[in-house]
């Protein structure tokens, strides 16, 4: 599979995003030849964790989430971490950059927490996911259908449950990503 040409999103939220989760995704991007923008709730820069309280690296951050639109990117893709999900989730820019790629038909990938995003999105209704194991009420409550699975895709949204999971969670991402926009992944805005 080939991004040639593809602009893709990558969320970061300071001291808080699961380092792997967001590195391996961003290099999966890049070795299939897309371009990868990574939006952030300011731009600068942001130190990413390991295990939730671990420091990790710092990763420039490429654009404010207040200074992009999905207009301008071909899918997106959402790391966990509980303490970086749940920032993301808490920042109404954010929430309403993510439903612009479910309005759109955009593929989206997000994996560990980062469901909870989703959730805060109104875009989980009808489809089926993973996530880390806490988030299952979350999910059936607001209208999904949780399974515990390496790797679900459904309808453009691809997720995974932990860092474990990642060489399936990449895979598909790129898959889906390649693939393009998908009619039936459109919510209403």
């Amino acid at each position: 599979m080939t991004l040639d040409g593809k602009t893709i999103a990558i969320l970061i939220a300071p001291r808080g995003t699961e380092e792997p989760e967001f590195a391996k995704p961003k290099a999966a991007v890049e070795q299939a030849g897309g371009n990868v923008v990574v939006v952030g709730l300011e731009a600068g820069e942001a130190q990413s964790v390991n295990h939730d309280l671990d420091p990790g690296a710092t990763f420039a951050v490429d654009k404010a989430v207040r200074d992009v639109s999905a207009d301008d990117f071909d899918g997106l893709v959402i790391p966990g971490g509980s303490v970086g999900a749940d920032k993301l989730r808490g920042s109404q820019p954010v929430v309403d950059f993510v439903h612009a790629f479910f309005a759109a038909g955009k593929p989206v990938a997000a994996i560990c927490h980062a469901p909870w995003t989703l959730v805060e999105a109104d875009v989980v209704k009808g489809r089926t996911l993973t996530s880390f194991p806490t988030l299952q009420t979350d999910i059936r409550n607001a209208g999904g259908t949780w399974v515990d699975r390496e790797v679900v895709v459904d309808q453009g949204l691809v997720t995974s449950r932990n860092p474990d999971d990642l060489p399936a969670f990449c895979a598909k991402l790129v898959e889906e990503f390649a693939e393009g926009r998908h009619a039936e992944q459109a919510v209403s805005a």
